[in-house]
């Protein structure tokens, strides 16, 4: 690429309207454009990495054994109302109606289509198993589209889907899936967790996450600082420490205007978590009360996995009313409603719940003194409580998602008549697995994880381009001829090469290549005379001459270190 007649531009200033480094990088950088929230042009120095991105997928998804096809993006709804995902994805979901008045969607994801094409094939176990995947659009109305490439509204998507006769040979797909996606991201140079986490609108057995680790992202990851123990918030847990302490007698008192769960802690002189809070919901139209330690969050992913909903809902006043609650003073004990109670709560002893009567509190309740419908895990871990898989304390991290693994058992096999006989003639469902992959989300963050002040610091195998040739005076016809043919010999040896052949300051040129993210620089100047060109390392302060006679094997020495970080 020669910058002189092609389509290239930067800004200088921070664009206003990103909140992310990403974001704001790749729009200064002229490689992305917003046209609406949520919504992103790719121009082409931002399109050349993501295809750089699609093409490190292809390699390990074929190199799994699976096989790229192509579905459409405009689907008849009905397909999504077999399997109960109209309701499931709510307004996320892009609704339109054509000519005929068909109602159609956009589509959010792809099991069901899958599903449906190997209906076409499949008629016994000899013709299993075997992977689809693709790389294609999406689309998803986010309520709050932000940082970036990171929640959109359209987003392209490599989508894999595999098909076994057993969940014992789903398990052997599910982990050649999970070998390849581990080479994706190696390949890519980017920090990631593996994190389990909830299976939400995709249903199945068990969810698995790819968690790029950076400052931002809507995703707490909880790590332990001890083993190799990694999950999404949303099913984390924790050991639970029992209370050792003699159980005392139950006792009322006059909490007076301590309606917060603080307040009545500081006003009895105790902590928090020696409290249990109550939570007014609304499930399903019922009135169901929470309990949970006072210091803790209750986990909405964990309730609605509980009780096979897909939302939850603060109860309103009507709702209430049909209780004996009192808000801000609601407890257990005699509550005339629905009570489910974190398990945490049947280690605890001597602890704060309200009274259901304005103003008063008992303290030194214990679990022995109220009943309960249901015992579970339904609240947050909070930073510092025991690993459950060691001694080790739990902390937290920001994580984008960068890729997912579903093992989605026969959720969409049974609803779709995709079955197999076996070899005794018998019919079954097929077992399905699922594993997507964001390839913007990639581009994001790679970025988030590698830059500096100046700009991008991309890894060799996704940069735009490899070299930059700056060319410091355009008029200098010697070094104008060395730099056209510098650039021919870099793309005869394999180098993808740009050269920076435009009527501009050094400064602006050098602060351009930074922006982008080229990893190596060479700057043909005044040296030339003497037979040399400067070298600079897009990731080292120092520059270096070179001679023109070494410059070719010393690029391709550089190139093929940076590929075995």
């Amino acid at each position: 690429m020669k910058l002189k007649n092609s389509y290239f531009y930067t800004l200088r200033e921070d664009v206003k309207d990103e909140d992310s480094i990403s974001g704001n990088l790749l729009a200064r950088s002229g490689m992305i454009k917003k046209t609406s929230a949520g919504v992103y042009m790719f121009m082409p120095l931002g399109l050349r990495i993501l295809n750089k991105i699609k093409n490190i997928v292809k390699e390990e998804m074929d190199n799994a054994g699976a096989e790229e096809v192509l579905m459409p993006s405009l689907i008849p709804s009905e397909v999504y109302e077999t399997c109960g995902r109209i309701e499931a994805f709510g307004n996320s979901m892009f609704h339109l109606t054509d000519r005929a008045n068909h109602e159609m969607v956009l589509g959010p994801t792809h099991e069901e289509l899958f599903a449906i094409a190997a209906r076409n094939m499949v008629r016994s176990y000899k013709d299993l198993p075997f992977t689809l995947y693709q790389i294609a659009d999406k689309f998803r109305d986010e309520a709050r589209p932000r940082y970036g490439l990171i929640r959109v509204k359209e987003f392209i998507m490599k989508d894999a889907y595999s098909f076994d006769a057993t969940p014992e040979s789903l398990d052997e797909s599910y982990m050649k899936m999970y070998h390849a996606y581990n080479n994706i991201f190696d390949r890519c140079q980017i920090d990631y967790k593996i994190v389990r986490a909830n299976t939400g609108a995709m249903g199945g057995s068990l969810s698995e996450e790819y968690q790029a680790v950076t400052d931002i992202g809507e995703d707490t990851l909880v790590l332990c600082d001890t083993c190799k123990y990694a999950s999404n918030m949303e099913v984390a847990t924790h050991t639970i420490i029992p209370d050792k302490e003699d159980e005392q007698k139950l006792e009322l008192v006059e909490t007076p205007n301590q309606e917060s769960i603080e307040d009545v802690a500081s006003y009895l002189n105790v902590s928090t978590s020696k409290t249990v809070k109550a939570m007014l919901m609304s499930v399903n139209g019922e009135l169901v009360v929470f309990f949970i330690r006072g210091d803790r969050e209750l986990n909405e992913a964990k309730v609605c996995s509980l009780l096979n909903v897909s939302e939850i809902a603060f109860a309103n006043d009507e709702l209430i009313a049909t209780s004996n609650a009192v808000p801000g003073f609601t407890g257990p004990i005699d509550l005339n409603a629905k009570i489910i109670i974190d398990e945490e709560i049947l280690q605890m002893k001597n602890f704060i719940i309200g009274a259901n009567k304005t103003g008063y509190h008992y303290k030194n309740a214990n679990i022995t003194d109220f009943k309960y419908d249901i015992a579970a895990d339904i609240s947050n871990v909070v930073e510092g409580d025991v690993c459950p898989n060691c001694s080790g304390k739990l902390y937290f991290k920001k994580g984008i998602e960068i890729g997912n693994l579903f093992k989605l058992g026969t959720k969409y096999s049974k609803h779709l008549g995709l079955t197999y006989l076996d070899n005794n003639n018998q019919e079954h469902p097929v077992v399905m697995g699922s594993y997507g992959i964001g390839i913007g989300r990639i581009l994001a963050a790679c970025v988030e994880q590698h830059h500096d002040e100046d700009g991008m610091l991309l890894p060799m195998e996704l940069a735009p381009y490899q070299v930059a040739i700056v060319l410091i005076n355009p008029k200098d016809e010697n070094a104008c001829t060395y730099a056209n043919k510098l650039y021919s010999d870099l793309y005869d040896n394999g180098i993808e090469a740009i050269l920076d052949d435009r009527d501009e300051r050094p400064g602006v040129k050098f602060n351009d290549m930074d922006l982008i993210g080229i990893p190596i620089r060479i700057t043909i100047g005044k040296h030339l005379i003497n037979g040399e060109v400067e070298l600079k390392l897009r990731n080292e302060e120092e520059s270096q001459n070179i001679r023109i006679t070494n410059i070719i094997d010393t690029l391709l020495e550089i190139i093929k270190n940076s590929k075995n970080i």
